[in-house]
């Protein structure tokens, strides 16, 4: 199923006197550089994008260094796989009447390309294959098909893309029929883009007619939703729950119902799924509370003492790592988005138009790029439920191309698990 921008209610109104005030008052008016070169339908693509881009965002880079101050940072218990395990039943039961009675959507982050594993294309559709075709995309949506086959009914799954790949990603999963899924229960959307900008604040051009931008991070994607109009379409099926995962883990289990009654059975307002470290400084982020409340420590703000601090058992205490995938209840989300995410800046590098108007690919990062985060979205929520799954049979993530974390690993990682290549 698709949106266009008329069912989105998102209807160009800006002329170039409007554009040209809105960059003025943020001090970009350099965007305009090659407005007379272009053709109509660039110079109305560019006001548009002028239109729909929160400028506001730029500012923050005066002040990078006072965003987003972390709390005192403690231990959260995690429900490990002993207990899962004696409780089962009891959870798959509790799961499996939520996703029976329609209550449970899934949502495929899907916004990326494959840059890194050297493809230009979606970052879904790359092949692991080795004796036959094996998409990324077709390997969690057959993960997904499981508990469809499990429930004996179609799970509703929203799938987000970026401009960058909204239209080879659709046309993608119309070529290959879905993989089987029902496409009466597919719903496609964008993900709100961020503009990227130099260490000044100043936006880059990618294009004599396009401003530089990124996907607004991992934590925007309700908020998008909620633009496109699948947050009204999610209230008339009468889902409750969300479990929203990132494309590139080809083993995570989707919709599980073990997990999706464990966290509606403790009441937890969020369920994460976590994974045993396998090194204090593994780079993954670590469940933990923040003043008192859920959060996730990223790899790279564990201090030493963080590292090394034990729980009551002995333990290392902040050993579990995220694997972005996350149950939270629709309500809930709606009440997150409306107190408005913190914005983070990471330091990227960004391709764009130097001063002969030529594009330019830097080897080193070169500016920022402005990002909500899913972590930020859990803090907001007074409770959250741990999860352990096994690490070998739920995490094959696929950022590289080769080494650590890669398609190489994925697919030995998939053969363990005797899925066939």
């Amino acid at each position: 199923m698709y949106l266009t921008g008329s069912e989105k209610g998102m209807v160009i109104v800006m002329g170039y006197q409007e554009a040209y005030d809105k960059l003025e008052q943020y001090g970009q008016l350099h965007v305009l550089k090659y407005y007379g070169e272009l053709s109509r339908e660039e110079q109305e693509a560019l006001i548009a994008q002028i239109e729909n881009t929160d400028l506001d965002v730029l500012s923050l880079c005066q002040k990078k260094e006072a965003l987003n101050p972390r709390g005192r940072i403690t231990p959260i218990e995690v429900m490990q796989l002993p207990e899962i395990e004696q409780r089962k039943e009891e959870f798959t039961k509790c799961g499996l009447d939520a996703i029976k009675a329609g209550k449970v959507g899934a949502v495929l982050l899907a916004g990326g390309m494959g840059t890194r594993l050297g493809s230009d294309a979606p970052k879904g559709v790359y092949n692991i294959g080795l004796t036959k075709d094996v998409f990324i995309f077709q390997r969690l949506v057959e993960n997904l098909l499981d508990v469809v086959r499990q429930a004996d009914t179609w799970i509703p799954l929203y799938i987000m893309t970026s401009d960058k790949n909204h239209d080879t990603t659709t046309a993608f999963f119309r070529e290959k029929n879905y993989f089987g899924y029902n496409p009466d229960y597919v719903t496609f959307f964008m993900q709100d883009m961020a503009p990227a900008s130099d260490y000044e604040g100043k936006v880059y051009l990618e294009a004599k007619n396009k401003m530089s931008t990124s996907p607004n991070g991992n934590g925007g994607w309700f908020l998008s939703m909620m633009k496109w109009g699948v947050v009204d379409k999610i209230k008339e099926a009468g889902v409750e729950w969300l479990n929203v995962f990132a494309v590139d883990n080809v083993l995570q289990r989707i919709a599980d119902p073990c997990f999706v009654g464990a966290t509606i059975s403790t009441d937890s307002a969020v369920g994460a799924k976590v994974v045993k470290k396998n090194a204090p400084d593994e780079k993954v982020g670590a469940m933990c509370l923040e003043d008192g409340k859920p959060s996730i420590v990223e790899y790279y703000e564990l201090t030493d003492e963080l590292m090394n601090a034990k729980d009551a058992q002995g333990e290392p205490a902040y050993n579990f790592g995220v694997i972005l995938n996350y149950l939270f209840r629709e309500k809930d989300l709606e009440e997150i988005v409306a107190k408005k995410l913190p914005l983070h800046i990471v330091e990227k590098k960004i391709p764009y138009l130097n001063e002969q108007g030529e594009l330019v690919k830097p080897e080193e990062p070169n500016g920022y790029k402005f990002e909500q985060l899913v972590l930020d979205m859990i803090h907001e929520l007074d409770s959250c439920l741990p999860y352990e799954v096994v690490r070998n049979y739920e995490f094959a993530p696929i950022k590289n191309k080769t080494g650590i974390d890669s398609v190489e690993s994925a697919r030995a990682l998939c053969q363990e698990n005797h899925i066939e290549l």
